[in-house]
């Protein structure tokens, strides 16, 4: 068979692309997908109890772009949502991210936000120009909130101590001297109001002239069809068989437990209201526990059911060719990453979009952009080479 395009990967990338290039361009597209699903790590699902979960991990949708809620917004209505976090340490609950209400908890007694802004001045390490994620956080808060909050996590989650991690890990996350306990920045805020994998069946329905195959290696089938080009979306060390090492990348191991009703009874002194595991969307745990969360996607799917299912989320070091969540983000891994850039720039056949292939860390609406960026890339590439053909 012969296609335009062998777009490696139904995740975001693959499936906003073979969108693009089919109505666009009238492309013949075909989506090779090594799992049973779409959606890539966005995919949820309703487990067998009835709850509908995020099956790797939670994927909280937010954007500053108008222009990413238009474009999806053609394949699913949105649900408002107030995407909450507590973190768990020395025995109690603490608001989190840090704000006023977490200083009340530490100093025991209420206090106003320019006591606050005073003990933080008095406590915040002097770094101008913070150079990596623990000066990022104890040049705002200190030692002391750094160590409670963000020390063992940071530590757990990458198996490296904030001191080795850029600056941008920790700093994504908003330390406030108000009451606003939200744990995102950006204005838009929702779901897809009938979940992430009914969106992204409907992105498929509306692309034209596009196959998908699922549970299938894409290295198998590029022996039986032929195409113009490729787009890959997977781990650029193991595109290229780790010529120039390994990447290190994170994983991790999800632990699905769910509780009934009347299991649930005892627990709402916990939740705050009957019905919940826990009195929050997502719980952190920056200590001893080998997990470093645990979501209750209920809280925030709107989904009325008796019972409930909470993930407990494990990072794991990263075997080559086994599940890559997350890139490294520090200066050695982006120095080994370059070398692959460069075999990519050299490949003029390839072209490498999402977060493995780029080595970037993307939230979900800044890899929508990409694809949306690189579709139109391609799209002038493909009339320059149009009008080549017919010259």
């Amino acid at each position: 068979m012969q296609f335009d395009f062998l777009i490696v990967g139904a995740g975001f990338t693959g499936l906003v692309l073979a969108e693009r290039l089919s109505n666009e361009l009238g492309a013949k597209c075909l989506v090779v997908e090594r799992r049973g699903h779409l959606g890539g790590n966005a995919y949820d699902e309703y487990d067998d109890h009835g709850v509908l979960i995020h099956k790797y991990g939670p994927h909280y949708f937010r954007t500053d772009q108008p222009a990413i809620v238009d474009y999806l917004g053609r394949f699913t209505q949105w649900r408002p949502v107030n995407y909450q976090i507590l973190s768990w340490t020395k025995s109690r609950y603490w608001r989190f991210p840090i704000n006023l209400n977490t200083y009340e908890q530490l100093i025991g007694r209420s206090a106003t936000e320019a006591e606050f802004q005073a003990h933080l001045a008095r406590v915040r390490v002097p770094i101008a120009a913070p150079a990596n994620s623990e000066e990022v956080i104890v040049s705002q808060v200190g030692w002391e909130l750094y160590e409670l909050f963000f020390k063992g996590y940071t530590q757990k989650q990458w198996n490296r101590s904030a001191a080795e991690l850029d600056a941008s890990v920790c700093g994504r996350i908003p330390i406030r001297t108000n009451r606003d306990d939200g744990y995102l920045r950006e204005k838009f805020q929702a779901l897809p109001a009938a979940g992430y994998t009914r969106m992204f069946e409907r992105l498929l329905a509306a692309c034209a002239n596009t196959m998908v195959l699922f549970n299938a290696d894409y290295r198998e089938v590029r022996r039986h069809v032929t195409f113009r080009k490729l787009i890959y979306s997977g781990a650029i060390d193991e595109f290229y068989d780790y010529r120039a090492g390994v990447l290190p990348y994170r994983s991790l191991r999800f632990e699905a437990e769910h509780f009934t009703a009347a299991q649930l009874v005892d627990r709402a002194p916990v939740a705050g209201r009957p019905g919940f595991w826990q009195p929050a969307l997502q719980v952190n745990y920056p200590n001893e526990f080998d997990y470093t969360r645990i979501v209750e996607t209920k809280h925030i799917t709107g989904q009325t059911c008796d019972g409930t299912t909470i993930m407990r989320e494990y990072p794991l070091a990263y075997v080559p060719g086994g599940e890559a969540y997350y890139p490294v983000p520090q200066a050695a891994a982006q120095r080994q990453y370059q070398a692959y850039r460069e075999m990519s720039a050299a490949d003029p056949d390839t072209y490498f979009a999402g977060r493995l292939a780029t080595y970037r860390y993307y939230n979900m609406d800044q890899v929508v952009a990409a694809a949306l960026d690189l579709a139109g890339q391609i799209k002038l590439d493909w009339q320059g080479g149009q009008r080549r053909r017919s010259a």
